[in-house]
């Protein structure tokens, strides 16, 4: 599985394919973990480009959350007990909202694009 270091390294220099494809080098695919059609999020920095697979990138994003919530002193706990009023908010803008209730304010699918 992928190994979570912070270490930058060089591996090696690769080109673009006639359909802008790049090729990741074996190794680097096996030691991340990476499978074929495995997503990954292309970032801009400068000049360069930096390729981050997606669960990398979602880990990244769960753990930014996690010290947000742990710096401002909120569990799991506190956050599960949120959910059912949540979700009853949630049920009444959908399911409550008088005459117009349930009924979707897209146009019928027979009308579109007339």
């Amino acid at each position: 599985m992928a190994n979570h270091t912070t270490t930058l390294e060089y591996l090696t220099t690769t080109k673009i394919g006639e359909k802008g494809q790049l090729t990741v080098p074996k190794q680097f695919r096996q030691d991340l973990g990476l499978g074929t059609g495995a997503p990954f999020a292309v970032l801009r920095l400068g000049d360069g480009l930096i390729l981050l697979p997606e669960q990398q990138r979602f880990e990244q994003l769960c753990q930014q959350v996690s010290e947000h919530l742990t710096a401002a002193g909120l569990t799991s706990e506190d956050l599960l007990a949120t959910l059912p009023e949540a979700r009853n908010r949630v049920y009444r803008r959908r399911y409550e909202k008088g005459p117009s209730a349930g009924r979707s304010r897209r146009p019928p699918r027979n009308s579109r694009g007339k």
